[in-house]
């Protein structure tokens, strides 16, 4: 029995509990208030029996609604840290005594509702990235002797291989051992697209298998595991407080305190002086009633509301983005950010070679050209041989017969198909092998100039035909407008940082309209350039650090704030960067400078709103002009508007639609 009536009072007390025990304190209430009203003749004898029901209604809600404020009071009064719960018990206590019951009973259902509603608006936050815990299976096929066995995720160990049949969910990290799918990874990255994923390439936990079946080796426990990791930094992130917040928090037991001396202060005044100087008589019972009425307008609820449901809202909406911002403090910080600089490979560009030009000498047939291209380079590992192969199977083109394949290290490939002879690799390797003078002057304009606007180039001879292929780093999606909106979410300063060749970083940089350009750095030169930065800045705005996550780690400990394009499953980018791009598209980092700042602006408002709102009904309540009722609407008012304007940020548009 003890156990049950524990069980009961835990439920009671628990947040969960919160809110119907509110709208019973309301009902309660509103029936009472109501009742009390029937006092005209017309009810005769009836009239002061629902006058004394509603009376007792009105007790009955005012001890629901004291069900939460007094455990909270109790508990904080015992930490010795009296808070916003103890105004709150104490002013409605205060008002039952002086006669004012029903006051007290609106002050705290409008309380305990606020708080309930509160406790629904954060909860509602937290669940936009907690729902991911609930994305695992609860069963995986692990391959055991030869047959396919069920496990569960939590059993799977790095070295295991799982089925992942189409229209299932990931159970691990892990690598694609057999079959080809698209995998719908929306869920981490805020990606809307789905990623075709083949032989090699990484998957992971939570995210969905579309259409085909793949085989899958486990490289990480589900305890390592991306989701894992990702859900761990974003409860720390909800966990940390702004510093705005930590400002408030400080001085919230002070500012408790103070509130109940100026309510003694006012009592005494009212109570004893105010005849003296005034000349008006107040009796005890009015004078408790306004200092009563002063302690609970300026018990600061909104203002302490005005930040954490923000941040929190800010924080998740980020996340829902495909974007980790690791707390309160880093998401401050990026909304003051006014330079950005940004790093080239792996992040303006995703340090992918894709062929970028295809041109054939006089007189030759492209398509025999590029038949015997791919024939020669699906056999190399090289990655410029990998982009030419790329760039010639999405024309459809099939591959020639070769009789001979060398591999020329360091300088290119030799093959043989029929009589033909074939070399593809550097114009140093090639164009000696080309007899046609002609032929070779155009070679080398071609290469030349492919070698000035910093691309990369392979020259493919057979027999009495040439071409030339351009290559280049492949920018990522977004970069194109990426300084144009980087501009229109307030940065002042673009700067491409980078170790590449000068002439690389500056092609890069024509390309995408950045003018402040600074080529082969090493990472300690790339430091000293953004101390420069900030030295030039002079306090002025923050420095962000846009980087790979890989190598970029101290630049990014460098900047005011560091964003990390590193993906779902770098480890680098988690560990050392404030803010994580998980999704592969730049957008993503002017949006998310757009949010901070949008964060930020609706934090002020919350803060300026609560201010004034204590301050208007503080002056009010002192000068008599608002009775305590109204002051309780309007107290506890602003609270649910100030939580209501925080959930706003939840709705808005994500990158490239906001």
């Amino acid at each position: 029995m003890p156990g049950l009536l524990r069980t009961t009072s835990d439920r009671l007390f628990s947040d969960e509990w919160q809110l119907p025990i509110a709208l019973g304190a309301g009902v309660a209430l509103l029936v009472g208030f109501s009742l009390q009203q029937l006092v005209d003749e017309s009810f005769g004898r009836w009239a002061a029996g629902f006058h004394g029901a509603g009376h007792a209604l009105v007790w009955v809600s005012l001890a629901l609604g004291a069900v939460h404020g007094v455990k909270a009071a109790v508990e904080s009064i015992r930490e010795l840290e009296p808070n916003i719960d103890v105004l709150m018990v104490v002013g409605a206590g205060l008002a039952a005594i002086i006669g004012h019951p029903g006051e007290g009973a609106l002050l705290l259902f409008m309380f305990t509702l606020a708080g309930a509603l509160e406790h629904r608006a954060l909860t509602r936050a937290r669940d936009a990235v907690a729902r991911l815990s609930t994305l695992m299976p609860n069963e995986a096929l692990r391959r055991r002797d030869g047959a396919w066995v069920p496990a569960a995720p939590e059993e799977l160990s790095p070295g295991d291989v799982v089925l992942v049949r189409p229209g299932e969910v990931i159970p691990a990290d892990g690598v694609v051992q057999a079959g080809s799918s698209t995998i719908d990874q929306s869920t981490l990255t805020g990606e809307s697209l789905p990623r075709p994923v083949d032989p090699g390439d990484a998957v992971y936990a939570g995210t969905l298998n579309e259409n085909g079946a793949l085989e899958v080796r486990v490289t990480r426990s589900i305890r390592e595991s991306s989701l894992q990791r990702i859900l761990d930094l974003v409860t720390e992130a909800q966990a940390s407080r702004q510093p705005l917040q930590r400002v408030i928090d400080r001085f919230s037991t002070p500012y408790t305190l103070a509130v109940f001396a100026f309510a003694v202060l006012a009592l005494v005044w009212f109570a004893l002086l105010h005849e003296r100087v005034t000349g008006q008589v107040m009796t005890l019972t009015d004078a408790a009633y306004r200092a009563i009425t002063l302690l609970i307008v300026a018990s600061p609820c909104a203002l302490v509301i005005a930040t954490p449901t923000v941040t929190l809202c800010g924080l998740n909406r980020a996340a829902r983005a495909g974007l980790l911002v690791k707390g309160g403090d880093a998401l401050e910080r990026l909304a003051g950010v006014t330079v950005v600089a940004l790093d080239k490979t792996g992040t303006l560009t995703t340090g992918e070679i894709a062929v970028t030009g295809f041109e054939v000498s006089d007189g030759s047939d492209a398509d025999r050209l590029l038949s015997l291209a791919l024939a020669v380079e699906e056999r190399s590992t090289h990655p410029i041989a990998a982009a030419i192969t790329r760039f010639i199977l999405g024309r459809g083109i099939e591959p020639a017969a070769l009789d001979d394949f060398e591999q020329v290290p360091g300088k290119g490939i030799r093959a043989q198909s029929g009589s033909v002879e074939i070399h593809i690799g550097t114009m140093e390797y090639v164009l000696p092998r080309v007899e046609d003078e002609r032929m070779r002057r155009r070679i080398e304009g071609e290469v030349n100039r492919v070698r000035a606007e910093g691309g990369i180039s392979a020259v493919l001879s057979a027999g009495e035909e040439a071409a030339v292929f351009s290559l280049a780093d492949t920018p990522r999606p977004g970069a194109g407008r990426l300084v144009e909106d980087l501009r229109a979410a307030g940065v002042e300063r673009v700067v491409m940082l980078t170790g590449d060749s000068r002439l690389v970083a500056e092609r890069v940089a024509r390309d995408l309209g950045i003018e402040e350009v600074h080529g082969e750095l090493l990472p300690e030169e790339k430091v000293e350039r953004l101390r420069a930065i900030k030295a030039e800045m002079n306090g002025r705005g923050r420095l962000a650090v846009v980087g790979d996550g890989v190598n970029d780690a101290p630049a990014l400990a460098t900047a005011d704030i560091g964003l990390a394009m590193g993906g779902v499953g770098a480890d680098a980018a988690l560990e050392t960067a404030d803010v994580v791009v998980l999704r592969d598209d730049l957008r993503v980092v002017p949006w998310a400078l757009a949010l901070a700042r949008r964060v930020r602006a609706v934090m002020y408002q919350n803060l300026i709103f609560a201010m004034l709102v204590i301050a208007a009904l503080a002056v009010f309540a002192l000068a008599g002009m608002i009775p305590m009722g109204v002051g309780v609407i309007g107290h506890e008012g602003s609270t649910l508007l100030v939580v209501a304007n925080s959930l706003r940020l939840l709705g808005l548009g994500g990158p490239g639609r906001a």
